[in-house]
């Protein structure tokens, strides 16, 4: 069986390093926030390029919050992608403020920039692009419409630790920008955590405040906030994690490239990086015009695999009550019935993509490339 997805062989890499961090949280007593929090705050900060970093418990949460630092609220609207995991719109709804879809770009699944103007109104307070499966969102024209129209840019960089813009890390691009910690992200906490990065120091009091109960200090609540901080050990194991981020990335587009290599002849069309871009394949996600029938050959062979994502968002049940209809964004709806996720890790081995080749490849040569690997 080659695993979708392995974190016990990352844990058992860096687990003496792990178990250090976790001990001296015990011996601190600082369980939530505290000294391991706010070093991981300023080192991830200093890693993405931004001014400041401020933890918090989830990704979604750090959505929610930038929006609300942003100034979001009940009446606005913010322009995002319908082909996105479901937290992207639910941190706008939760502010009170409506989301409004632009498709995607066929290539790399990122909002299509030239259907972006169309879709401003004068409701409209924030863009929020989407660094999906770990490849940027073409932020530069996103930027120069925001800037010309006085809108606030907040990239959804949760699947994108790392990944690079023209040579600029995400996270360090917008205004703000939001990240997930969920374990199986590029750089996962062992349970959950999210960060907001921004080098607005208005926007990081606000979210300091907002994710601790709208606290100036202690007692003194500035804000409706909320209880959204972070836990001291998800704070500690982070920063282990962090020092290991950029081995891991190498490795994953070294996985990579190995798989463009074996799949070239395959009838699948491979994730290409785009021309600005440093992709971190948080997901490799080939795209296939008879996934049931692959997905099923690959389970076959001991391959698992994943789907990311097969409804879009705007055809949700839960968001039906935005009003839009099938064909509406034929670009997100056709991703979202064509794409399969193969599996991607930095501890995937070469063998085991050579295998994960020859079973998309309809079971042609599988029994002979495991048989070698054995």
């Amino acid at each position: 069986m080659i695993p979708f997805l392995d974190l016990r062989a990352q844990y058992s890499s860096i687990k003496d390093e792990i178990q250090q961090a976790v001990t001296g949280v015990f011996e601190s007593g600082q369980f939530v926030l505290g000294e391991d929090v706010a070093a991981f705050e300023s080192e991830f900060a200093r890693y993405v390029g931004a001014a400041h970093g401020i933890a918090v418990n989830t990704g979604t949460s750090a959505l929610h919050l930038a929006l609300l630092a942003a100034g979001v609220g009940p009446g606005d609207e913010v322009i995002t992608v319908p082909f996105t995991f479901v937290a992207t719109v639910a941190a706008i709804c939760y502010t009170g403020a409506r989301p409004v879809f632009v498709d995607v770009d066929p290539r790399s699944f990122t909002l299509d920039v030239a259907q972006l103007e169309a879709a401003i109104t004068p409701k409209t307070k924030a863009i929020l692009p989407v660094h999906i499966y770990g490849q940027p969102a073409d932020m530069d024209p996103i930027l120069a419409i925001a800037r010309e129209r006085n809108l606030i840019v907040i990239e959804d960089a949760c699947q994108a630790h790392g990944a690079e813009y023209r040579g600029r890390r995400v996270g360090s691009i917008g205004d703000l920008a939001c990240f997930s910690f969920y374990p199986g992200k590029n750089l996962g906490a062992c349970g959950e955590g999210g960060l907001v990065t921004t080098s607005n120091a208005r926007y990081a009091e606000t979210i300091r405040m907002l994710r601790d109960w709208g606290q100036a200090k202690k007692y003194h609540h500035v804000l409706r906030g909320y209880n959204y901080r972070m836990e001291g050990l998800q704070g500690a194991i982070l920063r282990v994690k962090l020092r290991h981020l950029e081995a891991w990335t190498a490795l994953r587009r070294s996985r990579a490239a190995e798989y463009a290599v074996f799949l070239k002849a395959a009838d699948v069309v491979a994730p290409p990086e785009m021309s600005y871009a440093r992709h971190v394949y948080h997901v490799y996600a080939v795209r296939t015009t008879d996934r049931t029938q692959l997905q099923r050959t690959l389970q076959s062979y001991g391959v698992q695999t994943g789907i990311h994502y097969p409804i879009p968002v705007h055809l949700q049940e839960a968001y039906r009550d935005l009003g839009y209809t099938a064909g509406t964004f034929p670009e997100s709806e056709r991703a979202a019935n064509e794409v399969l996720s193969l599996p991607m890790y930095p501890e995937l081995s070469n063998s085991q993509i050579e295998i994960v080749a020859a079973a998309v490849k309809s079971g042609e040569r599988v029994e002979r490339v495991a048989a070698r690997a054995s």
